[in-house]
Parts: structure tokens; C-alpha cells; sequence
């Protein structure tokens, strides 16, 4: 028998908009918090052009710090299975949202505390997006928070000017912009870590 050649090895995407988002994705924050901030951006892929259908994962501490979450990110019809969405009271941590046509996304959350006596809070980010073999990790930090972020020694090789890309810009009270640019001029800083989350396959609750 002659052995088939092997299937050539393709890219990921573009395929998330048919399952992964869930109701309520981006709404991090209980309903009605009088602290609920919201973050939003764009996806630029290498040429500057605006990518439709990425997926943004975010995992973050809670405003004391906490990275306990809570469960019920996607909650399904117990008659249907169809995903019904958060129950808008617990904050989970957790959210997911896909790009528009625009390449935009939003996310309405809670701003993080530090995990630890010391730590620079900030929002992790996962990246799936069309052409990538592995999603990407980057974070986002409040512009609050610029001063320390500076002196985090886990980030201290790198240039002011790389330094910047994880920073959100305060566009107005509790709205913040962070536009992620997967190549090219001001490529957002992405992040090796020797364990991750498992972002899509693991859902809160």
C-alpha cells in the first residue's frame, strides 16, 4: 500500500464567529456596576488593515486583586443547550469577544487590582485571529497606571516606545482604547509564558 502524503498544514481561521462567542461575552462587569469601565479597540493585521474576525479573550483580577473568578461566563438553556449568557450579577474575570467588520471590539469590565504586594495590574489578552498558528498573548495596562509600569522589572528590556504598545489610552471618564497590531510599525508587544491559561476550550463556568 502506498502511504498517502501527509495533509498539507494550514493556518487557523477564519471559523470563530460560528461557536465561540456566547451572549453577554464582553459584559465583564455586573449589570449596573457604577464602576464598569469599558475597553475597546481595533485588530490590524501586518498592512495596517483591519482584521473581521479575530477573537479577544481577557482573564483579569478582580479590583481587590483576586484571580479566583467566578463561575457562569456562558450559562446554556438547560431545554435548548443554547447559550444564554452571563447571569449579570458575578464578576468572573473572564471574557470573550469577536471583531466586527471593522476589526473593532469592546469589553465592559471592572479595572484590575494587583495580584500582588507590588504587582502593576493589568488585563491579559489573547489573540486568535486568521493567518496565526498559535494565538498570541499580550496585556493591556491602564494609563493609571504608566508610571509603575515603567519600573516593572519583568518588562525592563524593553524601550519605552515598546513599553507603550501595552498601554491603553484614556479616551474619556471610563473609556479606555487598546489597538492591537499584530505586525508591522508599533507591533503590540506580545508575551511568551512557560504556562498559559487555555483560552477557547475552557470556559468559566
Amino acid at each position: 500500500m502506498t502511504p498517502r502524503p501527509h495533509t498539507p498544514s494550514q493556518t487557523v481561521g477564519p471559523f470563530f464567529g460560528y461557536a465561540l462567542p456566547f451572549p453577554g461575552g464582553g459584559d465583564i462587569a455586573p449589570a449596573g456596576h457604577a464602576d464598569t469601565i469599558t475597553l475597546h479597540g481595533h485588530v490590524h493585521d501586518g498592512a495596517g488593515q483591519p482584521v473581521p474576525d479575530a477573537i479577544i479573550e481577557i482573564w483579569q483580577a478582580d479590583p481587590r486583586g483576586s484571580l479566583s473568578g467566578a463561575p457562569g461566563s456562558m450559562r446554556r438553556d438547560p431545554v435548548t443547550g443554547r447559550g444564554i449568557g452571563r447571569d449579570g450579577v458575578e464578576f468572573t474575570g473572564f471574557g470573550r469577544v469577536p471583531t466586527d467588520a471593522d476589526g473593532h471590539w469592546a469589553a465592559r469590565t471592572l479595572a484590575p487590582g494587583p495580584h500582588h504586594d507590588g504587582a502593576v495590574p493589568y488585563l491579559s489578552l489573547a489573540v486568535f485571529a486568521r493567518g496565526l498558528l498559535h494565538h498570541l498573548f499580550t496585556r493591556v495596562y491602564l494609563p493609571e497606571h504608566a508610571d509603575a509600569l515603567a519600573r516593572d522589572p519583568s518588562l525592563a528590556t524593553l524601550t519605552p516606545e515598546r513599553r507603550a504598545t501595552l498601554l491603553a489610552r484614556r479616551e474619556r471618564d471610563a473609556l479606555y482604547r487598546f489597538d492591537i497590531r499584530l505586525q508591522g510599525e508599533d507591533e503590540t508587544v506580545f508575551l511568551d509564558f512557560p504556562y498559559a491559561p487555555r483560552p477557547l476550550g475552557d470556559v468559566r463556568g
